[in-house]
């Protein structure tokens, strides 16, 4: 049977508590290290979060590759639920996180799709997302099998406009091992369970999808406790 955990955003400290209090641990809230102007800053965000019973989820910031090192960092120093990486660096924080001890810790890798079913794009890094070659989702999902990375970020999916290229890099994750499929871009309530269906429907062990301003009141900044409280029921 598919698990499914939720990754959303919080406004605050208060609004991610009153996330956790209607998520009953299914739901991962991201703290985004870019909106820090220091690593010490974002690592303090994240205890305190942590403090208030809060799973956690260390995200980059729109798929950002020169904020790789700063999450690899703050995932060191906090031992989180839950981290987005660059594919070229997943591996690496993945080592690095069991080094100290964090074994149960989620590390994905960005993998971006390229328009054409069965084809990505891992070059996800800061020089190498210069790149614009493709592989094939096998290739992409075996190099991760070599590491030990067990999910895949994909992004972004632009809703339900790429069901086809999903479909087939939940095919390839499921071939090699990749136990874990978290699909983000542009996911809202029309397009939520599209996504989550197709997901289901490849074979995929455990579904992650990020539904992020499109739950976000405007006028507060808040994400809406009623949404994500609407997605869980969705979800089971």
């Amino acid at each position: 049977m598919t698990r499914f955990h939720l990754n959303v955003l919080a406004a605050n400290l208060d609004n991610a508590r009153q996330i956790a209090e209607v998520s009953e641990g299914r739901v991962l809230v991201g703290v985004i290290v870019k909106d820090f102007p220091t690593t010490e800053e974002a690592i303090e965000a994240v205890r305190s979060y942590q403090a208030a019973g809060v799973k956690v989820s260390i995200g980059l910031g729109n798929g950002d590759a020169r904020a790789w090192e700063k999450v690899y960092e703050v995932a060191l120093a906090t031992g989180p639920d839950h981290v987005n990486q660059v594919f070229p660096a997943a591996g690496y924080t993945l080592g690095g996180l069991r080094a100290k001890g964090f074994r149960d810790t989620i590390v994905n890798a960005l993998v971006r799709p390229s328009g054409t079913p069965g084809q990505v794009i891992v070059f996800t890094g800061p020089k190498s997302e210069t790149y614009a070659e493709t592989v094939s989702c096998d290739a992409a999902a075996t190099l991760l099998e070599d590491v030990g990375v067990s999910s895949v970020k994909f992004f972004p999916i632009q809703g339900a406009s790429r069901l086809d290229e999903i479909a087939e890099m939940v095919k390839a994750c499921v071939r090699h091992g990749i136990t874990t499929f978290e699909p983000t871009g542009g996911i809202d309530l029309d397009s939520f369970d599209k996504v989550v269906e197709v997901c289901v429907a490849n074979g995929a062990e455990h579904v992650i999808p990020h539904v992020y301003s499109s739950i976000i009141d405007k006028a507060t900044g808040n994400t809406r406790i009623e949404d994500v409280r609407e997605l869980l029921r969705r979800l089971g």
